[in-house]
């Protein structure tokens, strides 16, 4: 029972990344209505933008985090200007915009990998990564140990669920941004630039996406084919909570992060993928809605 602690640990860093991911997926389905699998190439966008101007032209690490994150935005911008517009201005099915996200994506992990090669790369230049936080927890002999890295990543999940959500509620572009996702059509109807709103979207959406993978190249590395294991938890972590509830990404996160930690107490690691899909089998047999709906 001595590793208990730890497990906790484990499993809120790993819902604090899936949150983020979750987040900005579920933000932009609930927009447009479509799986974008591109997404996941922009959490790979994000790390690599980072370890291009911090490790390759030597900028400071937190102007280049700033800036991968917008990178990660205007990628995002561009795809849904150049592939997803006009194909809904078409109104091409939702098999249709799955296939062009999947090429998208498809095609920029391609690209990254030609230009940065296929080889794992750290974001860390020094031991900053390593510095750990040991926390001690009643009852138990063993202390919880995590990273500063993982701790930043931890508090900066809650800070974007609670901005996002803040955002939301209360700015008129938030409401203007929900009114489209209720309907894009009424929404166009009593003045509201939908066009405009779905850039904003994507934006942030993608910003968010490349947050994340930044974060997680400061805690293990990157390379390109990261983005795919984000995505895939991100969108299970999204049709648990409730596929389009932003609030429900977050609570299919955290249980997602706790169902994989905990599911391999016992067993090797290598199990926590089939864990994760399990998950999701369980949830689209008995409560397909998710635990909330949208």
């Amino acid at each position: 029972m001595d590793i208990l602690p730890q497990l906790v640990a484990n499993s809120i860093i790993a819902g604090a990344i899936y949150t983020m991911v979750a987040l900005g997926f579920n933000l932009i389905y609930g927009t447009v209505k479509f799986f974008d699998l591109g997404y996941g190439a922009l959490t790979v966008v994000g790390g690599y933008s980072v370890f291009w101007l911090a490790k390759t032209l030597g900028l400071p690490l937190l102007p280049s985090i700033v800036i991968g994150v917008i990178i990660a935005g205007v990628i995002g911008v561009v795809a849904e200007r150049l592939i997803y517009f006009p194909l809904r201005k078409r109104r091409s099915s939702s098999m249709v915009m799955l296939v062009a996200s999947l090429g998208f994506f498809t095609a920029l992990q391609a690209i990254i990998a030609m230009i940065f090669t296929s080889q794992f790369q750290t974001l860390t230049r020094g031991g900053g990564a390593s510095r750990v936080l040991e926390i001690a927890v009643p009852g138990f002999t063993s202390t919880a140990v995590i990273t500063y890295v993982q701790a930043s990543i931890l508090a900066t999940g809650l800070a974007i669920m609670v901005l996002l959500a803040l955002f939301l509620k209360y700015t008129k572009f938030g409401k203007a941004m929900k009114a489209v996702a209720d309907d894009e059509e009424v929404a166009k109807i009593v003045g509201i630039n939908t066009d405009k709103i779905v850039m904003a979207v994507f934006f942030i959406g993608s910003a968010i996406a490349g947050l994340a993978g930044i974060l997680v190249g400061l805690d293990t590395g990157i390379e390109p084919t990261m983005g795919l294991s984000l995505l895939l938890k991100g969108v299970i972590a999204a049709i648990v909570g409730g596929i389009g509830n932003v609030y429900g990404g977050v609570l299919g996160a955290f249980l997602l992060g706790f169902v994989e930690n905990f599911g391999i107490w016992k067993i090797s690691g290598e199990w926590k993928d089939a864990i994760a899909f399990a998950l999701l089998i369980i949830f689209l047999l008995f409560r397909p809605q998710g635990i909330f709906k949208k």
